[in-house]
């Protein structure tokens, strides 16, 4: 599979975007594009700093979980935006993000991508990709965030979930799911103006944006899960997200939990338990 062409994509951005640009960089390799960019100055306010690459040695996942690809088998990129003042809701920022990708996945022809709360890219019920986002908050009452993305473009038959999931028994690429691979130049292209889109608009008006797009993209709806948590452990049906992006889950008798953190575990996901 070809590098990424960095010239080409920059020059392909949307306006949107393309005006907001603070930093524009890519690798042939690097240990984490997020940490790279948790490492540099934030942008300022409404812009966005943007890093790929062919390959990281040191992906990150939730939990200090890896992320791992053979070169040039996937695309991995991360973006830096600063908010002027936090938004309300910020911690369902990642679920708006992932609506982002699906919109990106769907303007190149590729359908069926749905979301597993909170940060997990679901295709026939394998992992397609994941989602981390990392907060730095700063002394003028701004805050910084940094997105990274994970998507398995072509693995070329090496579907090793290994150490990047706690609830899928397999990988999936978009090689098996959506039989034409698109161009990764032009995958990254529609990403990064789908997620730079996103994070301006959820600077304006938050989570409810973005929460009726959900139902349609939630794999976990009406799933029987447990939720592991260090202070609770619970068990019931999935029933949607709240307005703040928490994940509710009914337990029966008319009771609904709300959980902002925790590991999911799937138990009707035709053989996948965990």
């Amino acid at each position: 599979m070809n590098n990424l062409d960095a010239d080409a994509i920059r020059q392909s951005l949307g306006e949107l975007v393309s005006s907001r640009l603070a930093g524009f960089e890519a690798f042939p390799e690097i240990d984490s594009t997020n940490s790279y960019l948790m490492q540099q100055v934030a942008p300022a306010p409404g812009q966005v700093h943007v890093v790929m690459t062919d390959h990281q040695t040191k992906g990150r996942g939730r939990h200090g979980r890896t992320w791992r690809s053979p070169p040039g088998s996937g695309l991995c990129l991360s973006l830096a935006y600063t908010f002027e003042r936090q938004p309300a809701n910020l911690s369902a920022l990642t679920l708006a993000l992932g609506l982002g990708v699906i919109d990106a996945l769907e303007s190149l022809g590729v359908s069926g991508v749905q979301l597993k709360w909170p940060n997990d890219l679901v295709a026939a019920d394998g992992k397609l990709g994941g989602i981390l986002t990392e907060t730095q908050a700063r002394r003028s009452g701004e805050i910084s965030v940094v997105t990274g993305v994970g998507l398995n473009v072509d693995l070329g038959g090496d579907l090793d979930v290994g150490g990047e999931s706690d609830w899928a028994r397999r990988v999936i690429d978009l090689a098996g799911f959506a039989g034409e691979v698109p161009r990764r130049d032009e995958l990254a292209v529609r990403l990064i103006d789908c997620l730079g889109g996103t994070f301006l608009e959820y600077e304006a008006g938050g989570f409810g944006r973005f929460i009726h797009k959900w139902t349609g993209r939630d794999w976990l709806l009406g799933r029987e899960v447990t939720i592991d948590s260090p202070q609770d452990q619970v068990t019931g049906i999935a029933a949607g997200v709240a307005d703040d992006g928490a994940l509710l889950v009914d337990t029966g008798a008319g009771a609904c939990s709300r959980i902002t953190s925790g590991s999911v575990v799937i138990a009707d996901v035709r053989g996948a338990v965990e």
